[in-house]
């Protein structure tokens, strides 16, 4: 049989050629994008929580069964690609010997069933995948379907190939039981039932079936290996090392920030002319970047997720991945020439990819539209349902930075936010001096912070903003206050000296002017000697916690639930008044998917005597956002239905009396929406948006809660 050795051998050695090419140019072009050293300083400092990721995500495919019946299909087809790898050991060594089989392990019974076991798995996997494909084509549902705008021809043939890798396997173990020189006595249970079907056809037919099969399931491995390189089905190489140098896997956290030598980039030294202020083009991306871009799969489960895409908008979080990956490749013949001499001889068709703006609208041909750029929430939808851990809004953000600090292009609305951060220290332009303003409605004494924390303070309360300004906020930060003063928890505020976390500038983008007031407040809180922080609002939340941390604040931050959670279970705050309402909680996304804070609000509320709560159909990880987010709430909503009236409208769903959540952002943007559906008769009358803070001061009180209502 030395045909088939050489004839095995040698399309293997071509096809390992035609791959290893396509993988070193992927490699190259990869490697080409800016360093990112942070990645790899992570990856080693927390390397057993990396191989963890790769255990829960990749091999357990953890978030891929959130979506359970197409989770349990590709569970079974990604376990075929490694448990039929032994199958393919055993093919090669038929090459060399009829009666191969792998030392040690290869005659057991248990090996022969589970590689059986695994291939008919697969194959129901390829029909459910089949199915859905059809079931959700774009064809039939349009914009609804996660596929749109993904490449589905790819997708088909992949499905073939796989099948492709299944029978041939079937075929050649079949032929071979047939002639006596199948490894397993037992067990192959498959195998054997294509033995009986080929046996009628005699052992010198099935002689040659069992070369013909075998160089057949060789080959088609070796091609669906080059189609794989050269598809967007790359995450199958990728996924793991993605996942492995992901910045958090407990949650998204902060955004990272500019780097310069590895360390914050400091803009009063910086220079636009040789400091990068955001991506303005490809090649202004990390290598990390790079790889998100080609680990990508188009499976649109973010898509799917992504309140923008949801409500009529352009932005998809799939199709910015895959126009970036798609321009980086066009682009990669300018990027990867050796010299000025070699880019002049490039063809007037790559000359013109290389020109492209990154951002731009449909006259300027830019890869990416700028309603794409700013419609975005931040939510981190799609971040937490991307099963490979690509990073949109990260690369997201870095656009918008380029966009605002270099190119000065930016919603006109949210430079008045901007100048009121500038000069006031808010959003919305208010003195300083009437963040106290709530402090004189309270019926007790609240220390304010003028140098050092007292001693016997344990907690500074961020009030934030919104909190200290907002109306409707205030009536949330009265009742935290009010409950800490309950239990007896020793609490102190800044009052005046207290300024925007930065949140808002940081989130759309202007990192110069987050930076100033993020050192402000660290400077301030380093001085006043701040160890522990209770924040009611999410985003500064997330900001003191993750972001901070990156300038020298490190505090220990715990949100206004976390902490109220603990109350109730340490019996220092008792609710006792029932309150017979249907509620339905909306989860903050910089709480929930940011920080993962998913319980301690609904374990208050189910403290609450008399309080029925129901989930709406989009809640705690798969959440829909109020459409406040990534500096949004500053920001006019031109394009498709407004996202908080449709997430209003799915609370409506649940027949609330009351609508509960844990964030002024939150409770001002579902506010307004309920109030306009009360003004059409779509909403109650009574119907009204509170915090969970509100519910548990009207019960551990007694008193009815203050209701919001629009300005």
């Amino acid at each position: 049989m030395v045909w088939r050795l050489v004839i095995g051998l040698g399309i293997t050695l071509i096809a390992l050629a035609i791959a290893g090419r396509r993988v070193a140019w992927l490699y190259k072009l990869t490697m080409s994008g800016q360093p990112a050293p942070e990645r790899v300083a992570a990856a080693r400092e927390h390397t057993g929580a990396r191989v963890e990721a790769q255990a829960v995500e990749v091999l357990g495919q953890k978030k891929l069964l959130k979506w359970t019946v197409p989770g349990l299909a590709h569970l079974f087809v990604m376990w075929a690609f490694l448990i039929l790898a032994s199958v393919y050991l055993e093919a090669y060594g038929a090459l060399f010997d009829h009666d191969f089989h792998i030392p040690l392990i290869g005659t057991w019974p248990v090996l022969g069933f589970i590689q059986d076991f695994i291939a008919v798995a697969c194959v129901l996997g390829l029909i459910t995948f089949a199915v859905i494909r059809i079931r959700n084509s774009p064809a039939k549902l349009d914009r609804r379907s996660r596929f749109k705008g993904s490449h589905l021809g790819g997708a088909w043939l992949i499905l073939f190939m796989i099948f492709n890798v299944i029978w041939t396997m079937l075929l050649f173990r079949g032929a071979a039981i047939n002639v006596g020189v199948f490894p397993y006595e037992s067990g192959a249970f498959a195998s054997e039932a294509a033995a009986a079907v080929l046996a009628p056809l005699g052992e010198s037919a099935n002689a040659v079936l069992e070369s013909v099969g075998l160089l057949l399931h060789i080959g088609v491995m070796l091609v669906f290996l080059i189609i794989v390189v050269h598809s967007k089905h790359l995450h199958i190489g990728l996924a793991p090392i993605n996942v492995f140098f992901s910045r958090r896997p407990d949650g998204l956290g902060g955004v990272p920030p500019i780097l310069k030598d590895g360390k914050p980039l400091d803009f009063e030294e910086a220079d636009p002319d040789e400091d990068l202020f955001g991506r303005g083009k490809i090649e202004d991306f990390t290598w990390k970047g790079f790889l998100d871009f080609n680990t990508c799969t188009e499976c649109g489960r973010c898509q799917s997720q992504c309140p923008a895409w949801n409500t009529g908008k352009p932005l998809s979080p799939k199709m910015v991945i895959t126009d970036l990956r798609d321009h980086a490749f066009a682009k990669a013949p300018y990027i990867l020439a050796a010299d000025d001499e070699a880019r002049a001889n490039l063809s007037d068709a790559e000359k013109a990819e290389a020109e492209r703006p990154l951002v731009g609208d449909e006259e300027a041909n830019g890869v990416i539209h700028p309603d794409v750029l700013w419609a975005c929430t931040n939510c981190g939808a799609c971040v937490e349902q991307c099963p490979v851990d690509i990073e949109h809004i990260d690369h997201i953000l870095d656009m918008r930075r380029y966009q605002v600090m270099i190119e000065s292009s930016f919603p006109s609305e949210a430079g008045v936010m901007l100048k009121n951060l500038e000069n006031k220290g808010n959003p919305w332009g208010m003195s300083e001096m009437k963040r106290l303003d709530w402090v004189g409605e309270l019926d007790f004494e609240v220390p304010v912070v003028e140098d050092k924390l007292p001693e016997d303070v344990e907690y500074l309360f961020w009030v934030g903003c919104a909190g200290a300004l907002e109306d409707r906020a205030k009536k949330t930060t009265k009742a935290i206050a009010e409950l800490l003063h309950i239990a007896g928890v020793k609490f102190a505020v800044l009052g005046p000296m207290e300024a925007c976390s930065g949140d808002p500038a940081r989130r759309l983008g202007m990192e110069f002017l987050f930076q100033m007031m993020a050192q402000q407040n660290v400077e301030t809180l380093n001085d006043a000697g701040v160890k522990k922080i209770v924040a009611s609002c999410p985003h500064c939340f997330n900001t003191l916690a993750n972001e901070y941390p990156q300038l020298g604040g490190e505090y220990d931050v715990i949100h206004h639930t976390q902490l109220l959670s603990k109350l109730v279970e340490e019996g220092k705050l008792t609710p006792i008044t029932p309150i017979e309402e249907n509620i339905t909680y909306h989860d903050p996304c910089f709480l929930g998917r940011h920080n993962k804070v998913y319980a301690q609000p609904r374990d208050i509320m189910a403290k609450v005597p008399g309080v029925t709560t129901q989930e709406m159909h989009r809640c705690k990880d798969r959440g829909f956002c109020c459409g406040a987010g990534g500096a949004r709430m500053w920001m006019e909503e031109r394009i498709g239905k407004r996202i908080n009236t449709e997430r209003v409208d799915e609370a409506l769903e649940t027949n609330p009396d009351t609508v509960s959540t844990a964030c002024p952002f939150c409770l001002v943007m579902l506010g307004d929406a309920i109030n306009e559906k009360k003004s059409n008769g779509a909403a109650k009358e009574s119907l009204e948006v509170v915090d969970v803070a509100q519910l548990l001061i009207r019960s551990v009180k007694g008193e009815p809660a203050e209701p919001v209502a629009a300005d």
